[in-house]
């Protein structure tokens, strides 16, 4: 069941390969997050000291989460992969172009998972080209639901 998706990344890159990856999150974010405070819009992933860490997203502490603490809403949050996923990760996205996004952030039983893409820019035509095939796919799509009434 997915929480939030990031529909820049789609607009905004190409997608050529997807990872599952596991949040170290706190108690706080934890019942945020069920609670649907979360935005992955301006998030991007980064590779330090050999692991991955989540940048920029934002999770909206709730007012009554917890007394003693002090929420920071753009913590950065440390990713769970296996260490070959990390090694393959960071070797492609080295090369020129690559970035890794996140995509998608979900529920896989009781835990929160965060769909990650290793991705590539597009440029203003590209789309432009995706616009135009979705556009197309909807009136057909339309066209198709006018001709069964």
């Amino acid at each position: 069941m997915s929480i939030v998706q990031n529909k820049k990344a789609f607009h905004d890159y190409f997608i050529e390969e997807r990872y599952e990856a596991g949040l170290m999150l706190e108690g706080w974010e934890v019942k945020a997050i069920r609670a649907g405070r979360v935005q992955l819009k301006e998030a991007y992933i980064t590779i330090k000291d050999g692991a991955l860490y989540l940048f920029g997203s934002h999770i909206s502490p709730l007012l009554s989460a917890s007394s003693h603490i002090l929420p920071d809403a753009t913590r950065t949050r440390k990713l769970l992969l296996h260490q070959r996923e990390i090694e393959k990760l960071s070797g492609k996205a080295q090369r020129a172009g690559y970035t890794i996004m996140p995509l998608n952030m979900h529920y896989k039983g009781s835990r929160i998972k965060l769909d990650i893409g290793l991705a590539k820019g597009k440029k203003e035509h590209d789309k432009r080209a995706t616009e135009r095939e979705k556009d197309a796919k909807r009136e057909a799509s339309q066209a198709m639901k006018k001709e069964r009434r």
